[in-house]
């Protein structure tokens, strides 16, 4: 997609959807390599204390919101934000069953709960980034034809 088919609005919509896709399915990835045993280290855990993906997802949200809340208008749509962003996002929703339940059910049947929401994330935002150009040109073009049968009457 080229840069001047994207509004700067949209931009980083379309970064944080690739972000949260790409993390996501990294995640996904990384946690069944480690649960498997197919990948050399192991969990996280900080003072004995196993740290979850969730946690560094809400320090990427902390930083995502320390710097709008700072409002240095650069770096507000800056990609990289709207990657941490939705790295960020993805981290969470991954273990949303995990945080809804408050228990540790992400291998369980119930953890099945996140993997629905982060796919649901990424459909409804993918669906509003395919969808929303679509109608706005059907209207442009719906607003160009009744002006022109207007100056025709």
């Amino acid at each position: 997609m080229a840069d001047s088919n994207l509004s700067p609005t949209k931009r980083p919509l379309v970064i944080t959807w690739a972000s949260f896709g790409a993390t996501f399915g990294t995640v996904r990835l990384i946690t069944h390599g480690i649960r498997g045993g197919w990948l050399p280290w192991g969990n996280l855990s900080a003072g004995g204390e196993h740290l979850h993906h969730y946690n560094l997802g809400i320090a990427a949200l902390t930083g995502v919101g320390m710097v709008a809340v700072r409002g240095d208008e650069k770096a507000v749509g800056h990609p990289a934000v709207a990657a941490a962003y939705g790295a960020g996002c993805a981290l969470i929703a991954d273990e949303f069953a995990l945080l809804l339940d408050l228990q540790d059910v992400y291998w369980a049947k119930q953890g099945r709960v996140s993997v629905d929401v982060s796919l649901g994330v990424m459909s409804v935002l993918g669906a509003y980034l395919t969808a929303v150009p679509f109608w706005h040109q059907i209207a442009r073009v719906t607003r160009h034809h009744f002006a022109t049968a207007r100056t025709q009457a």
